[in-house]
């Protein structure tokens, strides 16, 4: 396991070292997407609620049914495992979903088109 953890690390260094500004483009795209999804996870999980995709709130309520601050913090938390008396995450966890899933995405997407750019 320790050879195989060393040999990954020394193929990403030399990525890295033989493919400099790639490398940058990548890392400035999944911090944007990453930033982009922190900032707007609100919205993006009352978007995701509103559509009936969470379940309930730890009140009980569906998601669906709620509307505005109520709908945003539900979502946001329903994300995270629920509400942290209810033993999730809360809405700090919730947000921390969304902006990795969106660093995530960024990464992929944009590992993907800089690996077809021709050097």
């Amino acid at each position: 396991m320790f050879d195989f953890i060393c040999d990954t690390l020394d193929s990403v260094i030399d990525t890295v070292t033989e493919n400099p500004f790639k490398t940058i483009a990548v890392v400035a795209a999944t911090v944007a997407t990453g930033g982009a999804a922190a900032a707007f996870a609100g919205p993006i999980a009352a978007a995701a609620g509103s559509a009936g995709l969470l379940g309930a709130a730890s009140t009980g309520t569906a998601i669906s049914t709620l509307s505005g601050a109520a709908l945003t913090s539900a979502s946001t938390a329903a994300l995270a495992g629920g509400a942290v008396a209810a033993g999730g995450a809360g809405v700090a966890g919730g947000t921390a979903v969304v902006a990795a899933a969106g660093g995530i995405t960024g990464a992929a997407v944009s590992g993907v088109a800089v690996s077809n750019i021709k050097d």
